[in-house]
């Protein structure tokens, strides 16, 4: 995290306690309206209470909360610079934070013991070799005579040639609510700070107002970890109790904060997908109805079909024609809507279809090896006077987002609130372009007047590494850019930039695969790879009819294998970079976060 104070840990091993102190104080400067006496008292405690609190005290509770779990036992707590750790322990039991002598279930000591410690203390009923851990966990829970084993117990009475103690850490869930205060989400963790001091993850530094916070209200934090354990307690059933999680779902209330409306939403539709594949089709029907997610209008259709409920299926798409939602959508009731007039015998009216991109087939030699059938393409294709790259959804994206990185990371209202935020929580709000208008106006402004190309330039060599929702740092070369901004017409990169901007959340995902340059005729052609028993998906097909559309060089390539043998050594795609997987990169219902929920 920026700061001007001088680094009093600077060169110790003490670094993470530093990271840790550091958000701790964000959190008090930023949040104290939204914080309960216990809170601050934490707080206070922490930051200013030395005497009563050392700190490799300090320092053995981050520790503690920077691993996986609650629970540890002090002979796995062995660091050099906070030295004996049940010595360390002892304030922080003193002031209640942990339990320095917890006791321990017998689920519990199986996941702290390994399976030769569990030997021992099982000795009377040892596990067969074959047998798993949970194998062993189950039979010695079904044991009547070890019934009483379920019953919690300290380490040292489980285990008695063991002098350990197992620690339970008792202000977990009250540092975990700093956490997704300070990050705006829980997907990202204390381990940032690390990663940022290593190097490895880089952040533009955006020179937000200290007022700016992703909660204006304590209930909206209330919100967000409500909504999180319905997320996790229907992964944990695998949908299997719907009714008591839409009962949770329905007592919490968003209707003040968008964003977490918007994760509401999000969770109904997977819900509804739950049910979905359950075959109860009046839940699904029901949690849709209520869902405000994109598809959530199409789910409903696509459910009513399959429950034999065609006329109400048809109706309901016909209301969606009238006002689509998304080209996604539209796309969509292309198809729906003939099936279903179809099946009830009315007349079928089918939409006008787009011109398609050209189509060609390949036949090559089956590869010895697996290798991605986009490497095998680009390999074959490629010549030195038209080299061919792989470049999928990255190439446009980073051209987008190294031309327009002033408007991205612009420090407006809801944007920005953590040092470590890897694009703006409002990537995906439908007015993200709109609250930067003037400034996307001026970066789009270069594309006519040609200063697009050092503007990109400059990005490319000053922004280097830093994280970006756009860019791909791991696939764009100096010789990759000279080759596209030297063969790019920029009324072309205009066009896929208004394409992006439209839907950031849909359009930035679904280019063509390949990329083909003849540099000295300043053209190009984007390839589309498929290979044997691939197809092209809805985001791909929306792509290329918008490049055949606006005149763009696109074509489809069929690659298949001499002899006809299709099952072959090649996988059907490749993934560098994350490239396929973009489309969530950042999303309102994760604020700052670069993952979705």
């Amino acid at each position: 995290m920026p700061t001007d104070a001088p680094d009093p840990y600077s060169g110790s091993p003490f670094y993470y306690l530093l990271n840790f102190e550091r958000a701790l104080a964000w959190i008090a400067g930023r949040y104290d309206d939204l914080l309960d006496d216990g809170e601050r008292a934490f707080l206070h405690t922490f930051l200013n209470d030395r005497a009563r609190l050392p700190r490799a005290s300090r320092a053995l509770l981050v520790r503690m909360l920077m691993r996986k779990g609650t629970l540890f036992r002090t002979g796995r707590l062995a660091y050099a610079e906070i030295g004996c750790p049940v010595q360390a322990a002892a304030p922080l039991a003193a002031l209640g934070w942990i339990d320095a002598d917890a006791h321990v279930s017998l689920d519990e000591l199986f996941a702290l013991a390994t399976r030769p410690e569990l030997q021992r203390i099982f000795a009377d009923a040892p596990a067969p070799k074959s047998a798993r851990k949970a194998e062993w966990l189950e039979a010695l829970r079904a044991d009547a005579d070890h019934a009483a084993d379920a019953m919690r117990r300290r380490y040292r009475e489980w285990d008695a040639a063991s002098d350990e103690a197992a620690l339970r850490v008792l202000v977990a869930p009250l540092c975990e609510r700093f956490r997704l205060m300070f990050f705006g989400n829980l997907h990202q963790d204390w381990s940032e700070f690390v990663l940022a001091d290593l190097g490895v993850f880089q952040y533009e530094h955006v020179a937000f107002a200290d007022s700016s916070r992703a909660f204006q209200q304590r209930a909206d934090v209330d919100c967000y970890l409500a909504l999180h354990a319905c997320r996790e307690a229907l992964e944990l059933t695998g949908g299997d109790a719907l009714e008591p999680l839409l009962e949770a779902i329905n007592a919490i209330d968003t209707q003040d904060n968008a964003w977490l409306a918007l994760r509401r939403a999000k969770l109904l539709f997977a819900i509804g997908q739950y049910a979905e594949r359950r075959h109860d089709w009046d839940a699904a029907l029901h949690v849709y109805a209520r869902c405000a997610w994109p598809g959530a209008r199409h789910r409903r259709m696509r459910v009513l079909e399959r429950a034999g409920r065609d006329a109400q299926a048809l109706a309901l798409a016909l209301q969606a024609a009238d006002k689509p939602e998304s080209e996604e959508e539209l796309q969509r009731l292309a198809r729906i809507v003939p099936r279903l007039q179809r099946r009830l015998g009315l007349a079928v009216h089918k939409a006008v279809k787009a011109r398609a991109a050209p189509r060609s087939m390949l036949e090559l030699p089956r590869p010895a090896d697996p290798l991605a059938v986009e490497y095998i393409a680009r390999d074959h294709l490629s010549t030195d006077d038209a080299p061919v790259h792989y470049v999928e959804n990255a190439l446009i994206n980073s051209l987008f987002g190294l031309l327009c990185w002033e408007p991205v990371f612009a420090a407006v209202p809801g944007a920005f609130f953590h040092p470590f935020q890897r694009g703006p929580a409002d990537l995906h709000a439908p007015d993200f372009r709109a609250r930067r208008a003037a400034q996307f106006d001026a970066c789009f402004a270069q594309l006519d007047n040609g200063e697009y190309r050092a503007t990109i330039q400059r990005h490319f060599e000053s922004k280097t590494g830093l994280q970006s929702p756009f860019v791909f740092w791991g696939v764009l070369t100096h010789e990759l850019l000279t080759l596209a901004l030297d063969c790019l017409p920029a009324a072309h990169l205009k066009r896929w930039f208004e394409r992006l901007l439209s839907d950031v959340r849909a359009n930035r995902s679904g280019l063509p695969d390949l990329i083909r340059f003849w540099p000295r005729e300043r053209r190009y052609e984007l390839i589309e790879v498929k290979g044997p028993g691939d197809r092209l998906q809805d985001n791909q097909i929306r792509w290329l009819e918008y490049c055949v559309q606006h005149r763009m060089p696109v074509s489809v390539l069929d690659v298949r294998w001499v002899g006809g043998n299709d099952d072959a050594n090649a996988i059907a795609s490749v993934d560098i970079g994350g490239m396929n997987d973009i489309s969530d990169i950042s999303d309102v219902s994760d604020i700052g976060d670069t993952e979705a929920a």
